[in-house]
């Protein structure tokens, strides 16, 4: 054997170190081929469910190729007699190819501790909105809201989000600080329409719907504003006046609570039907075409 490598070493030019390394390391590679056939082949023999059989075989993969790099890395560093540089380049190895892990990890250190993000807000990270119903140790859990429902209204569908999330997106708190939401309901007359009649109506359906939230709002905001600088002049609703192609925008803008903001816009506009229907010189505009 030792004169097979020696007549290498002339034909080659590598050395029988080199050699010795490079025979020990596709041995290695073959054996923990062999014994990752041989785990799948047992784990297929197993009466499992295809869940079960794919978890087990991918631990077997994992576990397969994470113990033929360590005998590998042996081989080749043997020179080392440091254990600590030895274990340090292994964990640095491990950091490296667990780094989302670990970042999901001390993600949920941070939520857990300083708690940005808690069960029961609803937040929007990124752009995923949803109310907060899990906290893992990887993940935190949504229940989805918005996208294809309007209002901000759940989805039914459960989104998981990487803790990690939570150092690289800018989160949105619906219910943190304020706690209350500003929320806007466009409405458009005809040209023709009493707009400052409208304008009135609009304001007066839209007082009436604040004064049950007034006294709630601002003590809210007096609390709030004791750890941010939240400063609002007015809580009052407003109606603003705009022109469009179509007619005259009056934009009702109002507080409302995150969680209601849907119920809120359905008994305005109720109020604002029925109001429209006693006043035959108010009309709803649309879309359309004239011919002169």
């Amino acid at each position: 054997m030792k004169n097979l490598l020696t007549n290498i070493e002339s034909w080659t030019g590598i050395s029988i170190a080199l050699q010795k390394n490079l025979v020990w390391t596709l041995l290695i590679i073959l054996f923990f081929w062999l014994f990752r056939r041989l785990l799948f082949y047992v784990i297929n023999r197993l009466k499992s469910n295809v869940k079960t059989s794919y978890r087990l075989r991918t631990f077997a993969s994992y576990f397969s190729v994470a113990i033929a790099l360590l005998c590998i890395f042996r081989v080749w560093f043997n020179g080392f007699e440091s254990m600590a540089t030895y274990f340090g380049l292994l964990s640095a190895g491990i950091a490296i190819a667990l780094k989302d892990p670990i970042v999901d990890i001390a993600g949920w250190v941070f939520l857990t501790f300083w708690r940005p993000i808690d069960v029961g807000d609803r937040v929007e990270i990124g752009n995923i909105k949803g109310d907060v119903i899990h906290m893992g140790l990887f993940y935190f859990t949504l229940n989805e809201i918005g996208n294809w429902i309007e209002s901000d209204q759940s989805t039914g569908r459960i989104i998981q989000v990487p803790n990690s999330k939570i150092f690289t997106e800018s989160q949105a708190m619906y219910n943190k600080g304020f706690q209350y939401i500003w929320n806007e309901i466009p409405v458009l007359i005809t040209f023709e329409s009493d707009w400052q009649k409208t304008k009135q109506l609009l304001t007066e359906i839209a007082d009436t719907y604040y004064k049950d939230h007034s006294i709630e709002a601002r003590k809210k905001l007096n609390k709030a504003s004791k750890n941010y600088m939240i400063y609002y002049k007015n809580l009052t609703p407003i109606v603003y006046t705009d022109v469009k192609d179509s007619g005259v925008l009056l934009t009702i803008r109002y507080l409302c609570d995150p969680y209601k903001r849907r119920g809120s816009q359905q008994k305005i506009w109720e109020e604002i039907l029925l109001q429209f229907e006693q006043h035959k010189d108010i009309e709803l505009a649309y879309p359309t075409l004239r011919r002169v």
